[in-house]
């Protein structure tokens, strides 16, 4: 079975993160990748910890598929990708240009590269992306309603 590798802060969990996951887990073994609380500190607000990022998702993906996650901890964008193989990189158009990196690195180190799976984003009500600091800003709810 191919290997698929998809990474993320995944801190609201909402329908955007949901249709990666599903896409992920259509296309073979997942290893998630998920960013450690002091990466994600750098980027944005966080809204829960990796402790209580890292229960969500293993909920949703024991719902969804029946099995418990491969989670391994993210401190840097980059995770597994640049060490294991990997056959698909699942990723939105916001981290398409990392999964592009991931790939020029691999190759300076003589790896094949991953093959890109890139997965639109789901919109909301108002047709904008949903996204966490949407959430956040009390835009929209993690199906992309707007409040």
């Amino acid at each position: 079975m191919a290997s698929v590798a998809i990474g993320g802060t995944f801190d609201i969990l909402h329908d955007g993160h949901k249709a990666l996951l599903k896409k992920a887990y259509k296309l073979g073994d997942v290893v998630i990748g998920l960013v450690s609380d002091e990466m994600a500190q750098r980027k944005a607000h966080l809204s829960n910890t990796y402790d209580t990022r890292k229960k969500t998702l293993t909920t949703y993906i024991k719902a969804l598929t029946g099995t418990d996650p491969a989670i391994v901890t993210l401190g840097d964008p980059f995770g597994p990708t640049l060490k294991l193989k990997f056959d698909y990189i699942v990723v939105s158009p916001d981290t398409f240009r990392t999964a592009k990196e991931i790939n020029t690195l691999r190759s300076q180190r003589g790896l094949p590269p991953i093959k890109i799976v890139c997965v639109d984003f789901v919109l909301g009500q108002d047709g904008h992306p949903i996204s966490s600091t949407r959430i956040h800003r009390g835009e929209i709810d993690d199906h992309g309603v707007l409040l």
